[in-house]
């Protein structure tokens, strides 16, 4: 039977830091109050770069560590909330950047669940052996988007720009054992972007902009309550159809969105702290890049090594909730 593995992995990051002094000095918020709710004491944000300029370094570093070239990719599937355009979408864009031929190229839009489903979108390409090699790319800019005053400073401390991608290929053992996706729409408004829309005519109106309605809004101890609640269930979920255990594993790696559900969520489940990696306190919450570039981190110093059995989940807007096993 045909599988597939991760051949290889790799991250970017913009080098312009943004602080939360700095942040200090735009809005009435503080260092203590947004790393005592969040953990978050940095991020990263781009001066002129775009997403698929971030999600061209991430890929070509990916596709350097899988001993391949930007040729021999077959599929390009990129993974945003922030692309650079309304349309068209941002694969193009790096298929573009990558030279790469005519090669197909897809978007999914489910924000920081993005990762996961786009691994599933990959996995299903190369087991039926329509794809060899299939590039997948988390990547965001989400800073030319935010509210840096205070009426934003809920969404503004938490959210910064990155990058990560794989590159999958096929395989007689299974790398990619199950992913296990889920999403529940009524909660829609909970977490999102309302405006611009089609759901709106116009789509957005002078006033609207006025009002601050083309920013990114959360309720925040709802998302709370249910990513808390979703990430125990999904990754019990995963566990149970591999018939596993949290022993059994050896590295866990969350959505990194917040700490204080990062917490949470291992104290439930038995956890230890050497089983997780977290950067978030470097980087805040980059939605789709969250995890790869969490999980590329983890594989340059060291704690993520080959054959590691692995468990990444995730939970965002949507909301849209995410798991899946893999062998590294």
């Amino acid at each position: 039977m045909r599988h597939s593995r991760i051949l290889g992995i790799g991250h970017y990051v913009p080098p312009t830091v943004l602080t939360n002094h700095d942040l200090e000095t735009q809005m009435d918020t503080s260092d203590d109050w947004i790393r005592q709710r969040t953990g978050i004491e940095e991020r990263r944000v781009v001066t002129e770069e775009s997403t698929s300029d971030l999600g061209y370094e991430a890929a070509v570093r990916a596709i350097a560590k899988a001993g391949l070239e930007p040729k021999d990719i077959d599929l390009i599937v990129f993974a945003t909330l922030s692309p650079d355009f309304y349309f068209p979408g941002a694969g193009v864009l790096l298929q573009h950047k990558l030279g790469v031929g005519e090669i197909p190229a897809l978007d999914i839009r489910q924000q920081c669940s993005g990762f996961v489903y786009g691994l599933a979108v990959a996995d299903q390409f190369i087991r039926t052996g329509a794809y060899e090699h299939v590039l997948l790319v988390g990547a965001e800019v989400q800073s030319k988007g935010l509210d840096y005053t205070t009426r934003g400073r809920d969404v503004a401390v938490i959210f910064g720009d990155g990058a990560g991608a794989v590159v999958l290929g096929p395989s007689d053992e299974p790398g990619i054992h199950s992913f296990h996706l889920h999403s529940q729409g009524k909660y829609h408004d909970m977490l999102w972007m309302e405006k611009p829309g089609s759901a709106h005519r116009p789509i957005i109106t002078p006033e609207d902009i006025e009002e601050g309605r083309q920013f990114p809004k959360m309720e925040g101890q709802t998302v709370f309550k249910h990513a808390t609640r979703r990430f125990g269930e999904v990754i019990k979920e995963a566990l149970a159809a591999n018939n596993l255990t949290v022993d059994d594993i050896d590295m866990f790696f969350f959505h990194q969105a917040n700490l204080r559900i990062i917490e949470a969520i291992s104290k439930a489940l038995k956890i230890p702290p050497t089983k997780t990696y977290n950067n978030l306190h470097r980087y805040g919450n980059t939605t789709a890049a969250s995890l790869p570039l969490c999980m590329s981190e983890a594989v340059d110093a060291g704690h993520l090594r080959p054959g590691h059995l692995i468990c990444p989940a995730a939970f965002g807007s949507g909301f849209t909730w995410a798991s899946a096993i893999i062998r590294w």
